[in-house]
């Protein structure tokens, strides 16, 4: 339903996002992971059409945003992380309004907020003033703006940014519910957030996808390796093996090499890891194993976060 091709973004010599390229299908809820500054945000923007990409390709439900972007956008909702939301008006004003923005049918438009507003918890506060609303209120708000015209898209950047503990849950309920009828893409930098809602994770530092997985295929085993050889040879060489997931790698002192590499379950690892060092005739220093969670996974691929694209 949303298919990304080598995107790229920058502003000035330097790039917000570079060669982006993922998809997610229908009724789908995926996570896109980082921490601020990744290029979350960014990525949204151009999902949806509020900026145009560099290079690259965009399509939303098999349509090309850039040569066919109001068919595109007709089939998206977006909740950005402020909702555009007017204070002076009530909440079935706003949504009315939203409804004929949406194109809903004049006729459809009170049974349409009716559903809307009983899905997002909202049909108390209809006659109230979004001005007057709290921030648990304002968000339901902005969500059932987001769901107008039930878009086969729903693009939520940092949807519980601000919410208490409870509304943080209730959030998460009405989203998974979503997710059984929507194609779903939530910005968030909280892991907790991602693997509590998520299908797929897609992980983003300094620009760049470093991981894009889905939850079900989180690794289960890893390993360390410290080899006497190049960084940017080994890397290359082990990424290549059908065995492994991914791999990174920090350059040491003295020529050695420290691998942090995921690998697939029922593989013999270190026999094959053992063969390609001997080949390259790097020797292996220290070799450890450990089990690995999506927040080590998290921690690991974006540790060079300060490192400029």
């Amino acid at each position: 339903m949303i298919a990304l091709e080598r995107v790229s973004k920058r502003y000035g010599s330097l790039y917000a996002v570079r060669d982006l390229s993922f998809r997610i299908d229908s009724g789908e809820i995926a996570g896109l992971l980082g921490r601020n500054g990744a290029g979350k945000t960014t990525t949204l923007n151009i999902i949806t059409g509020y900026t145009a990409p560099a290079s690259g390709d965009v399509s939303v439900g098999g349509h090309d945003l850039m040569l066919e972007p109001r068919e595109a956008r007709r089939l998206i909702g977006y909740l950005p992380e402020k909702p555009p939301l007017y204070d002076e008006m009530t909440v079935n004003d706003y949504l009315a309004f939203v409804c004929r923005l949406r194109e809903v049918s004049e006729s459809a438009i009170k049974k349409h907020i009716d559903e809307i507003t009983e899905r997002t918890g909202i049909t108390g506060e209809r006659k109230r003033l979004i001005g007057n609303l709290s921030k648990g209120y304002r968000q339901r708000v902005g969500m059932a703006g987001a769901i107008c015209g039930n878009p086969q898209v729903l693009i939520l950047d940092e949807p519980t940014v601000g919410l208490d503990p409870k509304q943080v849950v209730e959030m998460r309920e009405l989203i998974r519910s979503l997710g059984r009828e929507h194609t779903v893409l939530i910005s968030s930098h909280i892991l907790s957030e991602i693997q509590a809602i998520c299908d797929r994770v897609i992980i983003l530092s300094n620009g760049r996808i470093v991981l894009n997985q889905r939850k079900d295929d989180e690794p289960k085993y890893a390993l360390t390796a410290c080899v006497q050889g190049r960084r940017d040879v080994l890397i290359q060489r082990v990424g290549a093996l059908p065995q492994v997931k991914s791999v990174s790698g920090e350059q040491l002192g003295e020529g050695a090499t420290r691998l942090e590499i995921e690998y697939r379950e029922g593989c013999d690892i270190y026999r094959v890891l053992g063969r390609l060092f001997v080949a390259l005739d790097m020797p292996l220093i220290s070799l450890a194993s450990q089990a690995t969670s999506l927040e080590e996974t998290f921690l690991r691929v974006t540790a060079s976060e300060e490192e400029k694209p």
